[in-house]
């Protein structure tokens, strides 16, 4: 009689058990944590926008306001301000859109992206952006999401990456690059700055993926299934 964890029969390799041992694919869990992430990211905005309506737009000037440090915390209310309804309904497609694309990778990778975005991002509008302007919306980080999708395939090196950011080209490039042109009403510095950003967070992200590649944590010990002590007879 013996009690515990059997063994396997000398010669007969023990199989790993299911959702254990070396990482596989990212897992639909993840992908379905990037997108509800982004799903409530996009609803704080429109919720946002219905206070903003029912006080007459008085939250427009909670925007960046440039180079006033007293209002410097602009930088993080600005992306969720609009001016009206059809200003949050034309940037919440292309949100929705290009944070789909980052939000496969998981709630965290979106994340870190639209956090370094909108902080980076907001800083170079807030030094750039003409004086005495509030700058509201999320067209900059929609701006970033499309700067971070095309360079992260050229510096990953992946094919599949680089084909996504030709994509978000072909199906976005002519908007984003009108959207630079200074125009009266819109912000083309946070334009600017927000693509300037995600080309950054991509590089940094990647240089963080190689190293995690080339110097992967060791498994946790008493996780292998193949590793675990037979049992004692008694």
């Amino acid at each position: 009689m013996s009690t515990g964890v059997s063994a396997a029969a000398p010669g007969k390799p023990v199989a790993p058990s299911q959702g254990r041992g070396v990482r596989g694919p990212r897992s639909r869990q993840e992908q379905f944590e990037g997108l509800g992430l982004l799903v409530a990211i996009t609803a704080v905005m429109w919720i946002v926008e219905v206070i903003n309506t029912l006080d007459s737009n008085g939250l427009d000037s909670d925007g960046i306001v440039a180079r006033n440090v007293d209002r410097f915390w602009g930088i993080l209310t600005s992306p969720f301000i609009h001016a009206s309804f059809a200003h949050l309904t034309d940037n919440t497609i292309p949100f929705l859109f290009l944070g789909a694309i980052v939000a496969l990778k998981g709630a965290v990778r979106l994340g870190i992206v639209t956090a370094f975005i909108i902080a980076i991002g907001g800083l170079g509008t807030w030094l750039i952006a003409p004086g005495g302007t509030s700058t509201i919306g999320a067209s900059g980080v929609v701006f970033g999401y499309a700067g971070y999708l095309l360079a992260r395939g050229f510096f990953d090196r992946s094919l599949w990456e680089l084909l996504v950011g030709v994509v978000v080209g072909v199906l976005w490039g002519g908007a984003l690059i009108a959207s630079l042109v200074p125009q009266h009403g819109i912000s083309w510095q946070a334009h600017a700055c927000g693509g300037v950003a995600g080309v950054l967070v991509a590089w940094r992200l990647s240089e963080h993926d190689k190293r995690s590649r080339n110097h992967p944590r060791p498994p946790t010990p008493g996780l292998d299934p193949t590793h675990l002590p037979p049992a004692i007879p008694r």
